[in-house]
């Protein structure tokens, strides 16, 4: 690297002066925990990707726990979840104080299916938890209809899915439970931050009072009436607020949602061009039926690459380039060391030999030129070229 080469990272937040405003004035309105911006929040980012209500929480990590109690999940259950994602994914399902049973996915998208789901589901299992991952949908169609075959709930972790689409539709239109991150590493951020989406209102109402201690009135509800409202607290619930700073920079990003997807899909076809002619070198790609919103691009690294990939990953850092390791397998993880799943040879060959590289609003062309070049100086000293 050179030393006018900027080094390159994986990703950047696109935060301006317009969020700056928003969170400022939520600031100076006085008002500054889960109050008017959080339900505006909640209804714009329904109505945005089709669901029928919206609760928002703390954290992607927290919707999933809550749809979770939702649907009544708790000690004794089995729920079905890929090992290949975020360890929060299996983390939820510890919570309840159910067990998490690891399925494989498929190799082009990362994702569960009907049939990886099934080859490990028993008369235990309550719930599936299916992730969109890295933004690519997975066959909506497919497991919504195989889980209501089978008699259980499927809970759709979109933590990565804002902006992607499955069958014509907007990922999460359609889904009974779907859980959303807006963490700084996904398309839209709001810092820290997540949402629950339901197609039954009477979940809505009940998600709403759980992420508030159990109340049976909201603090801001309370703070409107011009009397005195004693509170009752009907279950035991958590405090899995969102605030109103929060909310008011997550309806601007909301705004920006469409044009930052059509933006890391053309990048994303750029890197698919360029590694066209890199041997090894496999990009994902969309799914026949839907679109990603690619909110990470990874490439998987085959044997015809010629190198490992923590050797690319390093070559890649020692260029200037901040690229990651791909989607962990929990299943590998010390948390999860007694799970003993059965054979999961396709999520350890992606989450061995994947790379996750740089995609963001910032991303250059001059850019992804460096990042394929460094890779493709990589494959072409691999023997027999």
């Amino acid at each position: 690297m050179t030393a006018v080469e900027r080094r390159i990272p994986v990703m950047q937040p696109m935060l301006g002066e317009e969020e700056a405003r928003a969170a400022a004035e939520a600031v100076l309105s006085g008002w500054v925990a889960q109050g008017p911006r959080v339900a505006e929040f909640e209804r714009r980012f329904a109505a945005a990707v089709g669901a029928g209500h919206g609760v928002a929480v703390s954290s992607c990590t927290t919707g999933l726990h809550l749809a979770l109690v939702l649907l009544g999940v708790g000690p004794g259950d089995e729920v079905v979840v890929p090992s290949f994602s975020f360890i929060a994914t299996a983390n939820a399902v510890r919570y309840c104080g159910a067990t998490p049973i690891f399925a494989d996915v498929e190799l082009t998208t990362g994702n569960v299916t009907v049939e990886t789901v099934d080859a490990v589901r028993t008369p235990r299992t309550r719930a599936v938890i299916a992730v969109h991952q890295g933004g690519v949908p997975f066959d909506v169609r497919a497991l919504r209809a195989a889980a209501d075959g089978w008699g259980v709930a499927l809970v759709e972790d979109a933590a990565c899915a804002a902006g992607s689409t499955a069958y014509g539709a907007p990922v999460g239109a359609g889904a009974a439970v779907a859980a959303w991150s807006f963490h700084p590493r996904k398309v839209i951020t709001t810092g820290e931050g997540g949402m629950v989406t339901v197609d039954r209102e009477e979940w809505a109402v009940r998600g709403r009072r759980l992420r508030e201690h159990g109340m049976n009135v909201s603090a801001a509800d309370r703070h409107a009436s011009a009397q005195p409202v004693l509170e009752a607290y009907l279950e035991t619930g958590f405090n899995y607020r969102m605030t109103d700073i929060q909310a008011a920079v997550g309806l601007v990003q909301l705004g920006r949602l469409a044009g930052l997807v059509a933006q890391r899909r053309d990048l994303a076809a750029r890197y698919q061009a360029l590694l066209a002619d890199v041997p090894g070198a496999v990009p994902v790609r969309d799914p026949a039926y839907g679109r990603t919103n690619f909110q990470s691009f990874w490439v998987l690294l085959t044997d015809e690459f010629g190198a490992g990939r923590d050797e690319a990953l390093s070559t890649l850092a020692a260029a200037g380039v901040s690229a990651r390791r791909g989607i962990m397998a929990a299943h590998l993880e010390p948390a999860y060391a007694e799970a003993h799943p059965p054979a999961l040879p396709v999520t350890e060959r992606l989450t061995r030999n994947s790379l996750i590289l740089p995609l963001h609003h910032n991303l250059t062309g001059d850019d992804q030129d460096r990042i394929v070049g460094v890779l493709r100086a990589l494959s072409s000293r691999a023997p027999g070229r």
